[in-house]
């Protein structure tokens, strides 16, 4: 059967003009992603990665692990994640200054929480599918792309291969959701404990695609510094 890995990019940079780059964390978690995939043993032949710069750093970042390896990163913009610009500023169109949404947050005491809270709300919103002509991309359309995408990743992997997959959460629980019958309300109670560089995996065979593990982190555990984050 072949193997598909779905893996959550580094801590991007909240707070920053600039989101989608890494943290210097997150390049860190992808290095750890990438040591810990290859100590598992497993070697690619095939890598995918979303069209958002978190996704390409991730993985050039888990490749430095695999020393030698020739096998080149195909981009894939199936995979990217949703426009949370977008779901935010259609539930708060102030946000669209995202210089007063930080101050707002930050005079919380606790912006983290506080965006948290507020980003909950805005994505429930975004998913009950009421408001579906103020989206970008609304949410069902977001739903049929990941799934699409899921199907073509399936199609390119060997029988007995490899596939790495660099997205984001809100696909991996689209997928998740997808293969277990959830809901969509659910599939976002996924999304809020996936770990960034975390590891999901598939498996896909001749009686069909199966869902092993969700969420693995334990590489982001026990190390000499804390790793362990999801936003």
């Amino acid at each position: 059967m072949g193997a598909i890995y779905l893996l959550r990019h580094g801590q991007a940079s909240f707070g920053s003009h600039n989101y989608d780059q890494l943290s210097p964390l997150g390049h860190e978690q992808g290095r750890v992603l990438g040591r810990a995939l290859k100590a598992r043993g497993v070697v690619p032949d095939r890598i995918l990665c979303g069209t958002m710069q978190r996704h390409r750093e991730t993985a050039v970042a888990a490749l430095e692990a695999f020393e030698g390896l020739n096998v080149p990163i195909e981009e894939h913009a199936g995979v990217n994640e949703f426009d949370h610009e977008n779901v935010i500023e259609v539930a708060e169109p102030r946000y669209v200054d995202k210089v007063a949404m930080m101050a707002e947050m930050a005079a919380t005491g606790d912006p983290r929480r506080a965006f948290q809270t507020f980003f909950r709300e805005a994505v429930a919103r975004w998913v009950n599918g009421h408001h579906d002509g103020e989206y970008k991309e609304p949410w069902s359309v977001f739903k049929l792309r990941a799934v699409t995408a899921l199907g073509d990743v399936v199609a390119r992997t060997s029988p007995k291969g490899n596939t790495l997959v660099f997205t984001s959460g809100g696909t991996i629980s689209v997928v998740c959701a997808h293969l277990l019958g959830l809901n969509d309300l659910q599939a976002f109670t996924i999304n809020w404990t996936l770990a960034n560089a975390g590891i999901t995996k598939l498996l896909a065979g001749r009686d069909g695609l199966h869902l092993i593990s969700v969420n693995e982190h334990a590489h982001l555990e026990g190390t000499p510094s804390p790793m362990l984050t999801y936003r």
